[in-house]
């Protein structure tokens, strides 16, 4: 399992704490599969076809990093899209990296959220 590092947090905000095959803890809580954490919590995600689930962020974050797995990936087309469409800045890449670009983002106090694929 990686351990993330330990950082302030402001208001109570909810960081990726760790991760490890199949699994993330988020806020000290073990979930198993795919989740989008926000600074107020995480959630389930279905993967990467749930466009709904990442478009319900629309406004409420100013950048969202996509966890695409093990490697650098890039979004399917049609999810890119919608996610431009909905002004929604998408920052695509490999899911370690995006946990802890998540974290150091959230540690400065913007509105960020990631949706992290497992590795």
């Amino acid at each position: 399992m990686s351990v993330m590092t330990p950082t302030e947090f402001l208001g109570g905000a909810v960081p990726v704490d760790g991760y490890g095959p199949g699994f993330f803890r988020v806020g000290g809580k073990v979930h198993h599969g795919a989740v989008i954490v926000t600074e107020t919590g995480m959630a389930p995600w279905a993967g990467i076809d749930d466009h709904a689930a990442l478009l319900a962020l629309a406004g409420k974050v100013d950048v969202l990093f996509l966890g695409m797995g093990a490697d650098v990936a890039f979004p399917p087309r049609a999810l890119a899209q919608a996610l431009e469409a909905a002004d929604i800045m998408a920052e695509p890449m490999n899911t370690p990296s995006a946990a802890r670009s998540y974290n150091v983002t959230l540690s400065e106090g913007r509105r960020v959220a990631c949706a992290l694929l497992p590795i």
